[in-house]
């Protein structure tokens, strides 16, 4: 009688490498162990997904808006060939700061109007 187990007792398992591991609350596979779902290693709260773009501005026409030109440098599916793709993207800039010709950064966002689905974030260089 001495050789048996009390009940309720768990029996200590191991694993492939070394560590020995009961069979309840935090086996390996069980949701204790496993980090959440959608958390990447090392990582803390929700990864940034937004886009960031540098672009110039061509038009600050409106208020609290400019029209920022993006320019990519994407290769040609069949041909190969390197080619420019401009597109123009409705900027909000809250404070009117930027100006023609200004070089900035602008980042993604929710939609603030019909066109408008991007904000400035810094103005990299001024207009000469």
């Amino acid at each position: 009688m001495a050789d048996e187990e009390p009940q309720g007792a768990v029996e200590q398992v191991a694993t492939p490498d070394g560590a020995a591991t009961g069979g309840g609350a935090g086996a390996v596979g069980s949701p204790a162990s496993r980090p959440p779902v959608g958390a990447a290693a090392g990582s803390e709260g929700r990864a940034n997904r937004r886009k960031v773009r540098e672009g110039l501005v061509v038009s600050t026409a409106m208020d609290k808006t400019a029209v920022v030109a993006v320019t990519e440098r994407v290769r040609h599916a069949r041909y190969a060939k390197t080619v420019q793709r401009t597109r123009k993207l409705y900027v909000h800039d809250e404070e009117n700061e930027a100006s023609n010709g200004d070089r900035v950064r602008v980042a993604e966002t929710r939609p603030l109007s019909k066109t408008k689905r991007w904000r400035l974030v810094e103005i990299l260089e001024r207009a000469r």
